[in-house]
């Protein structure tokens, strides 16, 4: 059957998808990770706090919609990818799963009873479910750029040989923080917008001021990591972009260094950097002081421009393995089949669009700050 789309051309576009879908995942989930981490550090009194949750609470739920999208789409048009990260990550992702579980049960039982002691312990939960998130995220594109340790057999079975403590090594770790001082920073410059002005502001200004600043130095530790430790792979001999996926076709060696090779090849690329560090000083200067709108503006292209980057290093690899490179992952040799993504791509453009006015109209909704007076009027409220 003759599609519209060639194979490659399908691959290609499957690939930028799944950065957008990580992107939004980012852009919105992300802030409601920051201002829950951010919880009980910026808001002192019982008042406060409720404030604080009614920031991110007509939206939170929405906004996990990103996180599961994305994991549909890893599963249908990366089905290797999929068994092969979510198995060896398991614990990982347990982790992840737990605290978002836990998330909502905070949501919803905070408020259940008058007690301090109550009240504090599920702050400390959303908290919990805000950071660790954040952090094992980061952690997990860092163990991705430092090369995952798994096999592939003869039979395409997976075999991981890596452990959770395994995980947190010092580009994964760097990784790790990273994300946090991303989402914080995007966190803090939600709450400019959303709090009423006053203490809850000004803490978030001044954690802001310390997100960006963090989220800086650790973007450029993270390339100095890159560019002169012993990351990086690359394939040998000609790439068949239009062959059918088998994992193990891929000549693919380790190469310290090499994923910074794209970018001399396609200057374009280097957009992506630049927007990840012009973004956080936008922000840096937002938040400090007390533009709404650059402050957020600046947040949010932060967190695009340092996710782009990633993936752009890294094209077209999606899962290297650090103990087998042959079994490495990537655009052109662990999707679904050609039929497969036209399908999947057909629904997306129907879906898709339907999905982000949805959001931008819930958005538009709901907008409007969050006060401590409208705690005793409204029982909608946290």
């Amino acid at each position: 059957m003759d599609l519209p789309l060639d194979y490659p051309t399908l691959r290609i576009i499957w690939w930028g998808l799944m950065g957008v879908l990580l992107i939004g995942f980012a852009l919105t989930d992300g802030f409601d990770l920051g201002v829950a981490a951010l919880l009980p550090f910026v808001a002192d009194t019982d008042g406060e706090r409720r404030m604080t949750i009614n920031t991110i609470a007509p939206t939170w739920e929405g906004n996990q919609v990103w996180f599961i999208l994305g994991g549909g789409a890893i599963f249908a048009a990366w089905p290797f990818v999929y068994a092969v990260s979510f198995s060896g990550f398991y614990l990982a992702m347990f982790l992840v799963l737990a605290a978002f579980i836990l998330r909502p049960v905070a949501f919803k039982y905070r408020s259940k009873r008058d007690d301090e002691t109550w009240r504090a312990a599920w702050d400390w939960a959303l908290f919990i479910g805000g950071f660790v998130p954040a952090l094992v995220f980061g952690v997990a594109v860092g163990n991705v750029l430092a090369g995952i340790p798994f096999r592939l057999d003869s039979d395409l079975r997976a075999t991981y040989e890596g452990s959770l403590l395994g995980l947190f090594t010092p580009l994964p770790l760097l990784c790790g923080l990273l994300s946090v001082a991303m989402l914080v920073l995007h966190g803090a410059a939600w709450l400019t917008m959303k709090a009423e002005p006053g203490p809850v502001r000004d803490r978030a200004r001044r954690f802001g001021t310390i997100a960006g600043l963090a989220s800086l130095a650790l973007f450029a530790g993270g390339y100095l990591f890159v560019a002169f430790g012993s990351y990086g792979f690359r394939i040998e001999g000609v790439l068949d972009m239009a062959a059918p996926s088998h994992p193990l076709r891929t000549a693919t060696v380790v190469a310290p260094g090499a994923w910074l090779a794209n970018f001399p090849h396609h200057p374009w690329m280097w957009a992506a950097p630049t927007l990840g560090f012009l973004g956080a000083l936008l922000a840096l200067a937002g938040v400090r002081t007390g533009t709404e709108a650059p402050a957020f503006a600046g947040s949010s292209l932060s967190a695009v421009g340092i996710i782009a980057t990633v993936g752009l290093s890294m094209f077209p690899f999606i899962l290297p393995s650090s103990i087998d490179p042959r079994s490495s992952l990537t655009v052109f040799n662990a999707s679904s089949s050609h039929p497969t993504l036209f399908i999947m791509l057909v629904v997306t453009v129907v879906f898709l669009p339907l999905v982000l006015l949805y959001t931008a109209w819930a958005f538009k909704v709901m907008w409007g700050r969050s006060t401590q007076k409208a705690l005793a009027s409204n029982p909608d409220l946290y």
